[in-house]
């Protein structure tokens, strides 16, 4: 009996041990010292009928504080998301879910960059619009601490720089490649010596990211009415940490614009103001550079690098993976880090990592800096500042200009290897250290047909008429995106190079459904149309149906349904990495899904095709890789297909002849992002499904004219 009791002791004693050391509780801090920040700010939040915020302070630090507590009013729990995957704590609120975020902060070294260079690199002025917009998401945070996470807050001017150090790498497809390190999912052979007499194998990558974005710009020569026009047409997740904010910041410093902002985030990313805008596509140039690693077969904490060994550094991820209420697993990664990065152990063996921006902590400095500027020659010099380590560009300003930038921090590296690869790990001079200067970036302004596009192509197709950019004008080690999308595809299909694209054209561009000539999606058609099906079977006859469809996926079309699921697997194969089945097995498919949920073979394509939120849930048209970018995710089992990505925030920007602006815009949901009892949830959906827009308030004497509410943060006034 004495020895039950000793051994029930001892586990109890071992239960309690165990209980101490998984124990992290949490706690709020209090309201007062949150709210402390807030003194140092006079905003004024003033909402239109479309619950739109536009922020009006003396200040542009004013703006940031209201801007961060008013986009906390509509999507807090977004934000909160936000902060905790930069600051690589996601697995303490998400349990084992979080523990990869966590490891790639860790392997991205993102709090080291911060800890190293936030004081000495970021300008003050940065410095101070960081801290202005934590402040305010602390003052929301003393307001709301049952809606806070528990040992979040405070927010701090780190974490709004932390979170572009962490999210600016994954718009050029950093994420991809890690994860193909990760998962061993890699086809990759070794580059060779291009000195030794053999060519280097290539990596055989899926092609480039599809879903993207689309941007136009036309100046007012090609317009044929005198009007230069911008359109803003970035294809983001309709909802999470990169879904678009729509917002307006007004400052007496003389800032004055709106446009598209992420959670976590003090400005607008791409926007416009009275004198220019920038719309964003996503691109794809190889900015990232693997290493195989040779390890000392007699120490395994030492590698080869020019002919000797050299020690291993070492960082540790330090998780707290949450298991239930506030008890944890406390576990930890080391990550084994060589000069040329960080090493991740794969089935080719230990492979290096070096990418754009591994050093980079201004990316805000120059997202401020273009949001300030008032004409070409200052936008020019805020892209200089050469922080983003990619995304595409295209502009146009109030004095007539077009450009289109294919922005990078391109490597500075070795001339005559092949990239595309994996690198030899012992060799130094592979380890590029700096980038190339800012004036070899690829960029074509003004051109001679007087219109630009992109549509997440390669750079050398920027413009329907001459004066294109050419690959043999830059050095192969730029590696420069050679992929044309359907979308762009498609734009050279709707335009020649010289007849005008007046605001019905261009509109016409965009809103297009088709899929272009040559395409992914033609190609698997042609395939289709080539099978032979039973005589009188629903396939034959279904098959017979499609033999009409012109290829776009317009609302009432009823071949688009069938046509449309038939090429679905194939189009977004490029971004989900699931290979499609035989184009004849996803024709039989596509029938079995329509028949057993409409009983028929031809519904029209709004009927499946949808934009749900909440209780609204509307036809919509296009499709995933259309210029009418519509991605869903997946089919559903009620027959239906919900668009989760694609066209989001929109704007059509219009400068006239003496220079006056004028703009419509346009929210694929609304601006109460996560508040479904608001009537802003899905109030601008019936629009954006309609191809309609809002117009856009510019001045400050509009914003006030039109406000049906003005409050200060903290105190929500009275409506007008």
């Amino acid at each position: 009996m004495r020895f039950i009791k000793w051994i029930a002791a001892l586990i109890l004693a071992i239960l309690a041990a165990l209980a101490v050391y998984s124990y992290d509780g949490l706690s709020h801090v209090d309201a007062e010292q949150l709210s402390v920040g807030a003194a140092n700010y006079k905003v004024e939040i003033l909402r239109d009928d479309w619950g739109v915020p536009h922020i009006i302070g003396e200040r542009d630090v004013d703006t940031a504080f209201g801007l961060g507590f008013a986009h906390a009013e509509d999507d807090y729990e977004t934000i909160q998301v936000s902060v905790a995957a930069a600051r690589g704590v996601m697995s303490r609120y998400r349990g084992k879910e979080g523990a990869p975020i966590d490891v790639i902060v860790e392997i991205m070294d993102v709090w080291g960059r911060i800890d190293r260079d936030y004081e000495t690199r970021v300008s003050p002025h940065t410095k101070d619009m960081s801290r202005a917009y934590a402040a305010g998401l602390n003052l929301y945070a003393a307001r709301h601490p049952e809606t806070t996470w528990a040992g979040l807050a405070p927010f701090t001017e780190q974490d709004v720089v932390a979170g572009f150090v962490m999210k600016t790498p994954f718009f050029y497809g950093f994420d991809g490649e890690l994860s193909e390190l990760f998962t061993g999912e890699r086809k990759v052979e070794l580059a060779l010596d291009p000195d030794g007499g053999r060519d280097a194998f290539n990596m055989d990558k899926a092609a480039p990211f599809e879903r993207g974005s689309n941007a136009f710009a036309v100046s007012a020569e090609r317009s044929g009415d005198d009007i230069t026009r911008l359109f803003i047409n970035s294809h983001q997740p309709l909802n999470g940490p990169v879904a678009w904010y729509e917002a307006h910041t007004i400052s007496g410093e003389g800032m004055n614009i709106q446009g598209g902002l992420f959670p976590g985030t003090p400005v607008i990313l791409s926007g416009f103001n009275e004198h220019l805008g920038w719309a964003n596509t996503v691109s794809a140039p190889d900015l990232t550079d693997t290493y195989r690693i040779i390890v000392n077969p007699d120490n395994a904490d030492q590698y080869r690098l020019d002919g000797v060994w050299k020690d291993f550094t070492y960082r540790t991820a330090k998780l707290k993976v949450k298991l239930f209420g506030p008890f944890v697993f406390r576990t930890s990664r080391k990550i084994k880090v060589s000069d040329h990065g960080a090493v991740i152990d794969t089935s080719d063996g230990p492979i290096a990592v070096r990418f754009a921006g591994h050093d980079e902590v201004r990316q805000l400095d120059q997202y401020v800096a273009l949001g300030r500027a008032t004409n070409v020659e200052e936008f020019m010099a805020a892209m200089k500042i050469h922080a983003l380590p990619s995304i595409n560009y295209i502009y146009g300003d109030k004095d007539g200009n077009v450009g289109f930038i294919h922005n990078a921090q391109y490597p500075n590296r070795k001339a005559g290897w092949d990239y595309s690869g994996d690198l030899p790990g012992d060799r130094s001079d592979l380890i590029w250290t700096d980038y190339r200067p800012y004036s070899d970036t690829p960029m074509l302004f003004n051109p001679p047909s007087g219109f630009l596009y992109n549509a997440n192509n390669t750079p050398v197709s920027a413009t329907d008429g001459p004066g294109n950019l050419r690959f043999e004008d830059f050095p192969t080690e730029m590696v420069l995106q050679t992929n044309m999308s359907n979308r762009a595809m498609r734009i050279l299909e709707l335009t020649d190079g010289t007849s005008p694209i007046d605001r019905e054209k261009l509109l016409a561009i965009k809103y297009d459904t088709g899929f272009a000539v040559g395409s992914i999606a033609d190609e698997a058609l042609k395939v289709v149309l080539a099978e032979k099906f039973d005589e009188g079977s629903v396939y034959a006859k279904a098959l017979e149906h499609m033999r009409g469809w012109n290829m776009r996926l317009d609302v009432d079309s009823r071949r688009g349904a069938l046509g449309g699921l038939t090429v679905l697997d194939f189009v977004t194969e490029q971004y989900t990495g699931n290979a499609p089945p035989t184009p004849r097995q996803a024709f039989i498919s596509a029938v079995d899904y329509l028949m057993t949920h409409y009983g028929r073979y031809d519904p029209q394509w709004g009927d499946v095709n949808r934009l749900k939120r909440g209780d609204v849930n509307l036809p919509i048209d296009g499709g995933a890789t259309t210029l009418r970018a519509v991605y869903p995710n997946g089919r559903r089992d009620d027959g239906q297909l919900h668009m989760t990505a694609g066209d989001s925030y929109i704007a059509l920007i219009e400068w006239d002849e003496a220079g006056a602006i004028s703009a419509d815009v346009i929210h694929n949901f609304g601006s109460a992002t996560l508040d479904e009892t608001s009537p802003h949830h899905a109030d601008q959906a019936p629009l954006f499904t309609g191809h309609k827009f809002r117009r856009a308030l510019i001045t400050e004497a509009e914003v006030r004219a039109a406000a049906a509410e003005a409050y200060r943060p903290g105190s929500r006034g009275a409506s007008k």
